[in-house]
């Protein structure tokens, strides 16, 4: 086995958000120095606060050295970390700092499992970047493949100083994703998608997804229900009905992770015993 293989190996048994077993062993520290976004999702919205326990989430915004220091901290208490990533408040692969940071820890903690999640717009166009960075791990978040319903989920898409609406943007945004786990998986990239499970749009839809991207490399599906808010505050969250059925439907085409905790941007520790970390820490949230 290659150091390509050893490395996946590596992920899959260590990676709390890519295998069940670690998901209860390992934790995971998100580092919250990517404040800007460039789509917008109708079902985002992204909060600076100490007591939402949702993505797009986190306390304050670091600047990549206080994201540094802070890691160093959580090192030093907790034996659990096996990765480090960053996944927002906004969109990663947007925000320089995204990168200046990856620079240091791959400098300083070679041995860290590195992780991003990102909504995909940009990762064919920084994909070589993250290789250099020795970016283990990509989440991409993928609702849909299809524009028609894309453009019920997205209000706007931002690309070269541009801005698009309506199934044209949905359309770039979905082709973009799909380059972009492709080419990704080409490098020796592990991609997870995670699919927002929004029942009166995409239900009927997840399976394609899930063959499309099984299709294209990625490994794992993290189907995820629908938190009400804004654009979307007034629809519903999906049953538990519907989710195990999205689940069985998708896991035709790719394995299915079943443990997410929806966390917040600047998460540490392992997934639903955070408390543990926060406390040796000194506060209430990272």
């Amino acid at each position: 086995m290659g150091a390509v293989g050893n490395m996946v190996e590596y992920i899959k048994k260590y990676h709390p958000c890519f295998n069940h077993q670690a998901h209860f062993l390992f934790g995971r520290v998100h580092l919250p120095v990517a404040p800007k976004c460039n789509i917008k999702c109708r079902y985002c919205v992204i909060k600076i606060n100490n007591y939402e326990d949702r993505p797009a989430v986190a306390q304050k915004i670091l600047k990549p050295q206080e994201a540094i220091t802070l890691l160093k901290n959580i090192l030093r208490k907790s034996n659990s970390i096996k990765v480090v990533a960053v996944a927002g408040p906004g969109e990663p692969l947007i925000n320089s700092e995204t990168f200046e940071t990856f620079r240091i820890v791959d400098a300083e903690f070679p041995d860290l499992i590195r992780c991003i999640a990102t909504n995909g717009l940009l990762l064919k166009e920084k994909v070589n970047l993250l290789k250099e960075l020795n970016i283990n791990t990509i989440t991409v978040t993928a609702n849909t493949t299809d524009p028609k319903v894309g453009k019920e989920i997205y209000k706007y898409i931002t690309l070269d100083g541009k801005t698009y609406t309506g199934i044209e943007g949905a359309k770039i945004l979905i082709e973009h994703q799909k380059q972009g786990v492709k080419e990704a998986v080409s490098k020796g990239m592990l991609v997870k998608i995670k699919t927002v499970l929004i029942p009166e749009l995409n239900l009927d839809h997840l399976e394609d997804i899930a063959k499309t991207y099984k299709d294209l490399g990625a490994t794992i599906m993290n189907i995820m229900p629908l938190i009400p808010q804004g654009g979307f505050k007034d629809l519903r969250s999906p049953t538990y009905e519907e989710l195990i059925f999205a689940q069985k439907i998708c896991s035709k085409h790719i394995e299915q992770f079943r443990l997410c905790k929806q966390c917040r941007a600047d998460a540490c520790g392992i997934p639903g015993l955070e408390g543990a970390v926060y406390e040796s820490l000194g506060r209430t949230c990272i």
